[in-house]
């Protein structure tokens, strides 16, 4: 599928701020479920750019902004062509090894409610494949999905003990539940196109991917109970949302600040 994806953030501030700094992990790589054709990050004030890649594999923009600034806007857009590989990573870069993705965070730390959750999942199936189906069937279940919560830094045991929860709380609980049985398990921060036809989104999606003995790094989205497809657009990995979050910043100013993000993500012209 060929996708055109526009993601516009827009910072006000109630006081003119004298310096910003805002870090992205908004562009995609290539790899053998998706080819980025283009792609572009833009601002609507005079920014210095710096560009590198990141420990995990992920490329990062940082922006540097003097002010005085009451507002900017960081639009990012660009077209990606992608294939259903039933969730399989294949010849994306991977500067860790899979054990890195064992290790636990403040986000992602199962307390005893996740540890059994993990061993009855565990219990109910042999093959290593079908058990992460069926953690994310599970999960799809018994945590409800709201994507209208705020929470996006809410911890994995908050969120299963509320029983409901945005894909962040989702992805947080997988990595969580797949830990605790010994699995190597990833947070995965990307766009979906919505087969519904809701063009327009007030935020990014995200997943997590666990690594399986002879297939490697497969993705599950229990927020939607499938594995990632043709859909489903990549763009960062780590061990939580802080790791894979597509902007974060900090800023030299007081006063408030107000943030707005849109998200639209279609099928290219040609394609449709």
């Amino acid at each position: 599928m060929r996708l055109d994806i526009h993601h516009a953030t827009r910072y006000a501030y109630s006081e003119p701020q004298r310096r910003l700094v805002q870090l992205l992990r908004m562009t995609p790589t290539s790899f053998a479920a998706q080819h980025v054709v283009d792609w572009h990050i833009e601002v609507d004030c005079d920014a210095r750019f710096k560009r590198h890649t990141d420990g995990y594999g992920n490329i990062m923009t940082m922006l540097y902004i003097d002010g005085p600034v009451e507002e900017i806007e960081i639009a990012v857009s660009g077209e990606v062509l992608t294939d259903d590989r039933s969730g399989m990573i294949e010849d994306a870069p991977e500067p860790l090894p899979r054990e890195a993705f064992r290790r636990s965070t403040e986000l992602t730390r199962a307390d005893e409610a996740i540890r059994q959750f993990a061993r009855d999942v565990r219990e109910s199936e042999t093959d290593p494949l079908k058990r992460m189906h069926v953690l994310m069937s599970r999960l799809l279940n018994e945590i409800a999905f709201e994507p209208t919560l705020d929470a996006v830094e809410r911890d994995a045991a908050t969120a299963f003990g509320a029983s409901r929860g945005v894909c962040q709380d989702h992805a947080h609980i997988f990595c969580s539940a797949a830990r605790a049985m010994g699995v190597p398990a990833r947070y995965i921060s990307g766009h979906l196109y919505r087969r519904d036809g809701a063009e327009l989104q007030e935020a990014s999606h995200a997943w997590a991917e666990a690594h399986l003995p002879d297939i490697g790094w497969v993705g599950f989205d229990p927020a939607n109970g499938i594995s990632p497809d043709d859909a489903y657009v990549r763009l960062a990995c780590g061990l939580d949302y802080r790791d894979a979050a597509p902007v974060a910043g900090q800023r030299l100013g007081g006063g408030d600040e107000a943030l707005t993000v849109e998200v639209r993500v279609t099928q290219a012209q040609a394609e449709q």
